[in-house]
């Protein structure tokens, strides 16, 4: 039976089928049962390779919101342990070794992301954080070995996506990242051992990992585990949901703004604002059907909806508001909002010239990625300064392009603005 055919009778399964969060299960029958039964404990690994998560790592973020607030208890794992292996999957090289600071500086970032979705505590519904490295940091290599790699074929890990895929491009695997899947599996066993975990969610690119999970619990004598993954989203015109020309889309302020944000959310492609609405929001889904069903120009609307409840999840209501009253200041009325992202430049650079590829790219506002980009969207009229299309790639900024209210405004398309003020 697929997830498409199955009627769930728990509220959990419910919702995450009426808003879309549903592509691979190992078992829905037995899901939709333990969710019925009692307070389904179930979990979603988060590795620790930068300082944020970003948009990718949403749909499982909303799918334990949803699990808590249906009656089931989540577990944010932190991969403290794994980040230090690497995960393979989707990828054509190794990632880049971290020092364990530098783990455990991105750890510290990413908590604060999850308290705008979950409500932690003691309670038997709060969610907890727990951090991989608590286990697998203290493994004997001979115990491990010993009581949990004799349970895992190699031929079958060969299969694996995450390996395979790698192998046939003729990418090199390191024994290290091959490794990565048992210490996966390891994580689910330990914590239904700890915690009575029965649930693993996460992308669909975590199935192999997932299931092998699965298998090695039932080798290991615990209860029957299940997996359950949501679609690695791609928008409407096929582009990797998350990804822009200035790069991740960050759910950090620190790393990008509040305003930025709501931008990325109101530049959605008309045919992917209802389902969008439905997995990225919170709201409900007879007022979702209703913006999905606006025509022509009234979109808008929809699109404005949607960046404004997304920037609500994340940043808060003064943020989402602040961001929706700047993007209509600055469109609408035409007017330089004051709330625009600002980056500072020291004075003296600009009395020397600071080059507009330099000037867009990430050491300043970080519009585009590079300057490679920079240059490419110049040749393609992309780029303006005060508002004036950029055609000379070899131009420079000074103190005389600052208007009257002080600041030199970078635009990068209609929508993408940041305002370089001299200091």
């Amino acid at each position: 039976m697929t997830a498409e055919s199955f009627a769930p009778q728990s509220d959990f399964l419910k919702v995450l089928t009426e808003r879309g969060y549903i592509h691979q299960a190992s078992d829905i029958e037995g899901i939709d049962a333990a969710a019925r039964e009692g307070r389904l404990t179930t979990y979603v690994g988060y590795d620790c390779t930068a300082a944020s998560l970003h948009v990718g790592h949403l749909l499982s973020i909303m799918m334990l919101h949803w699990l808590q607030a249906t009656g089931g208890k989540p577990i944010a794992l932190m991969g403290g342990g794994t980040t230090r292996v690497g995960d393979p999957s989707g990828r054509d090289e190794s990632r880049k070794i971290l020092s364990l600071e530098q783990i455990e500086e991105n750890k510290n970032g990413i908590r604060k992301t999850f308290d705008r979705f979950l409500r932690f505590g003691e309670g038997a519904g709060d969610a907890i954080m727990v951090d991989n490295a608590e286990w697998l940091t203290k493994l004997n290599y001979i115990e491990m070995l010993r009581d949990v790699g004799r349970h895992f074929s190699v031929n079958r890990m060969m299969s694996m996506d995450s390996v395979r895929l790698r192998l046939e491009r003729d990418q090199e695997l390191s024994f290290l990242e091959f490794n990565y899947m048992i210490l996966q599996s390891y994580d689910f066993a330990e914590l239904n051992r700890r915690y009575g975990c029965r649930l693993q969610m996460g992308g669909s690119d975590q199935w192999g990992n997932i299931v092998n999970g699965i298998d090695l619990g039932r080798r290991m004598g615990t209860p029957q585990l299940y997996g359950l993954t949501c679609p690695l989203l791609t928008t409407a015109s096929g582009a990797k949901m998350g990804k822009t020309a200035a790069g991740a889309v960050w759910l950090d302020a620190g790393m990008l703004s509040p305003y930025d944000y709501w931008q990325f959310w109101r530049n959605t492609e008309d045919a992917d604002v209802g389902r969008f609405l439905k997995l990225f929001t919170l709201l409900p889904m007879d007022e979702i059907a209703r913006l999905a069903a606006l025509q022509g120009a009234e979109i808008n609307e929809a699109k404005t909806v949607l960046a404004t409840e997304a920037t609500r999840l994340m940043h808060g209501q003064e943020a989402a508001q602040s961001a929706a009253e700047t993007a209509r200041k600055t469109f609408v009325e035409g007017t330089l909002a004051d709330s625009l992202p600002t980056v500072a430049v020291p004075r003296a650079v600009l009395e020397a010239g600071l080059g507009v590829l330099t000037a867009f790219g990430p050491d300043y506002a970080k519009l585009v990625p590079s300057t490679s980009e920079a240059r490419r969207q110049i040749k393609g009229g992309g780029l303006r300064v005060n508002d004036v299309q950029l055609t000379d790639e070899k131009a420079t900024l000074g103190l005389s392009d600052a208007t009257a209210d002080g600041v030199i405004k970078l635009s990068f398309g209609r929508k993408k603005h940041v305002l370089l003020r001299p200091e």
